[in-house]
């Protein structure tokens, strides 16, 4: 942690963080703050300290949301601090207790071919009446973080690939890449096969590598950062330098995606190219007719705090005719969902879902969009549980339905 210290020094302990952290909010622990998580990766860096297991679950227990960087005046870089001292810890081996669930996890998810096979089984289990057995039975409350798992996933669709190329309609801009994701095009096909329509509607030929694998996002807020690095270097190779852009419409992979450069130099030039989705739409002439609804938008962390996308969303939207837009209270606060959090830290995860849907309820609007898959899934469990009749969806399939409006 040593080459940390510079930017570790930097916090001025003023607290402007502390009530914007997810964490401090549930817990109300200096320490799962993060001027608190700050003061121990300091002292540990400084050798005053050593990396106990406590100090490894305050750690643990951050969202890794980085609303703590938009607010600090001094600019500590919390994110990157968040993600080098679990690198660190994580040569010690996975916490204790999640040995298991960690192997299964990251052995899983970030693997395509993988997470395919598996969500295959689960669709298997679900439409075969299983679940409905083993929910009756009560089961699954024995084991709250596979309960926890087994409890976001809504019916998982049958998923098709994209053709390697959709060309441009109308005047051609240029070439993208399409980053396609794990979850997102697993759990979500139809967001990917939007956001492919509406970059060709703007003028873009649109490119889906086969042979793209997982960006890494995981891995990197985890402090898997060895198997992250390679994860980088992979999808370099993967998206050749005659496109433009690569277009990502998931908030974490594009944050991680966007900070390549800090981690695998030769990645710099990926990382430079890199752009969400609403940052390439939000300059084109999309054709859209009228949706009649009233929408609320919840921003997902690593859109808002990692990568400083807010305005292009919300914009893009006000621009489909009928719909109107009201601002959600706390918008920017996390879900709880944070990649696998919600998985590994089910209680706490929990109160901020609970905390975020009761703010939709109160704003009226019977739709939410957000544009991360962890946040479709998270919301849209708590809206379940809660009995709330909201549709949850991405920006780019209000954006579609739009499209569909105007060409009927």
């Amino acid at each position: 942690m040593e080459p940390f210290l510079e930017e570790l020094r930097k916090c001025v302990h003023c607290g402007i963080c502390l009530p914007q952290c997810p964490t401090y909010r549930v817990l109300g622990e200096e320490m799962d703050s993060p001027r608190g998580r700050i003061y121990l990766m300091r002292a540990a860096a400084e050798g005053r300290i050593e990396p106990t297991p406590t100090f490894a679950r305050h750690l643990d227990l951050c969202l890794g949301c980085r609303a703590c960087e938009t607010a600090c005046p001094s600019g500590v870089r919390f994110g990157s601090l968040l993600e080098a001292t679990r690198g660190e810890l994580r040569r010690r081996g996975p916490p204790p207790g999640r040995r298991l669930l960690d192997r299964v996890i990251y052995s899983v998810f970030p693997e395509p071919a993988r997470l395919g096979a598996a969500l295959g089984l689960v669709r298997l289990y679900q439409r075969s009446g299983l679940q409905r057995l083993v929910r009756a039975t009560g089961a699954l409350a024995l084991v709250p973080r596979l309960a926890a798992m087994e409890g976001l996933l809504g019916e998982v669709p049958r998923a098709e690939p994209l053709p390697p190329v959709i060309p441009a309609r109308g005047r051609r801009r240029g070439r993208v890449g399409l980053l396609t994701g794990c979850v997102q095009r697993y759990l979500y096909p139809g967001v990917n096969r939007d956001t492919a329509r509406l970059l060709a509607l703007a003028g873009w030929d649109v490119v889906v590598p086969r042979a793209q694998g997982c960006c890494g996002a995981l891995e990197l807020h985890a402090g898997r950062t060895d198997a992250f690095r390679a994860r980088a270097r992979r999808l370099v190779a993967t998206f050749g330098e005659d496109i433009d852009w690569v277009v990502t419409n998931a908030a974490g992979c594009g944050s991680a995606m966007k900070e390549y450069g800090h981690w695998v130099r030769e990645a710099s030039g990926l990382a430079a190219r890199t752009r969400d989705v609403s940052e390439l739409l939000v300059d084109a002439e999309l054709p859209l007719g009228r949706l009649e609804l009233c929408v609320t938008y919840h921003d997902p962390c690593h859109l808002a705090h990692g990568q400083r996308v807010r305005a292009q969303p919300r914009a893009l939207l006000q621009r489909i005719p009928g719909l109107r837009l009201v601002e959600l209270a706390e918008s920017d606060l996390c879900c709880g969902s944070a990649g696998v959090y919600n998985i590994f830290e089910p209680a706490i995860a929990r109160q901020l879902q609970e905390l975020k849907v009761a703010r939709i309820a109160a704003s009226g609007a019977r739709v939410v969009a957000t544009g991360n898959p962890g946040c479709l899934m998270q919301i849209a469990q708590g809206a379940r549980a809660r009995g709330l009749d909201v549709a949850v969806v991405h920006p780019v399939e209000l954006l579609a339905r739009a499209a569909d409006a105007y060409q009927g």
